[in-house]
């Protein structure tokens, strides 16, 4: 179903997230990064693990413990982008909404990606044969189902537990939002992707590895990711230290559209 390179990247996240949950059994040992964001154990020792899994490809590595200890790699127009364990917050909350995540990104594009989120057992995988949420049959065997969007979907709306904004409630009074799904972690892209919401803004600052792979989802699923200029959202900024501009993750490509023309006027 998926190629051999995303069989790697998702054996590679599932080996991190077992890794990650021996720590979330066992309690978390918190330390402070420099720019004073939480880092566990746990975020070390699982990016060692899918390093030492990908080091077969020869690929260029961009990952976010690696980045925080000044090893940033010659990247190329292809490279991986890792975030050993996205949600660290909600990782030390222990509400089980945090993730693995890897991507594959050529040309400043995330062509695959696996997202894992090991406390809630869901999977999520893309690549150019589509985008998949995964489930075991009852032999252990994998079984993909399909994702896709959903433009006429509930109109929902997926926001960070962690990082809000009040300019939300401006938005989704203009797009007739009905609900607002508070959730963490690169989780809210891969529920647009399945249909569960219409849109995801973020209107507070995000690196590269924090989305990547939930954006590649989100586009194999027939979704759009957009800056607020209404441009799309690229990788491999090293001139910006791998930041992200305020964005929005929709359904489809006229959804998209409106929210980054409200956003842009809301925060300029």
């Amino acid at each position: 179903m998926i190629n051999p390179l995303t069989e790697l990247m998702l054996t590679a996240a599932r080996k991190a997230g077992a890794e990650i949950m021996q720590h979330y059994k066992n309690g978390v040992g918190i330390e402070r990064k420099g720019d004073g964001s939480p880092v566990t154990i746990a975020d070390q020792n699982a990016e060692d693990i899918i390093l030492e899994h990908l080091a077969s490809t020869g690929i260029p590595v961009l990952g976010e413990e690696s980045v925080a200890a000044g090893r940033i790699p010659e990247l190329g127009n292809k490279f991986f982008v890792v975030d050993p364990l996205d949600g660290t917050k909600e990782f030390i909350k222990q509400n089980g909404e945090f993730t693995v995540n890897i991507a594959l990104v050529e040309n400043g594009v995330p062509i695959a990606g696996v997202v894992t989120a090991p406390a809630l057992n869901l999977e999520f995988v893309a690549d150019e044969a589509g985008a998949f949420s995964v489930t075991k049959a009852a032999d252990g065997a994998d079984i993909f189902l399909r994702l896709q969007t959903r433009s006429d979907g509930p109109r929902k709306v997926v926001a960070s537990r962690s990082h809000g904004h009040a300019a939300l409630d401006t938005l989704c009074q203009e797009l007739q939002i009905e609900e607002d799904i508070s959730v963490g972690s690169s989780l809210k892209l891969c529920l647009v992707a399945r249909g569960d919401a219409l849109l995801y803004p973020r209107f507070t600052p995000t690196c590269e590895w924090d989305i990547a792979a939930g954006q590649a989802i989100l586009l194999r699923a027939g979704g759009v990711v957009l800056k607020i200029d209404g441009t799309p959202l690229t990788y491999g900024k090293s001139d910006v230290d791998f930041f992200n501009p305020y964005f929005v993750a929709a359904a489809d490509l006229n959804i998209a559209h409106k929210a980054a023309q409200i956003m842009q006027r809301l925060v300029g």
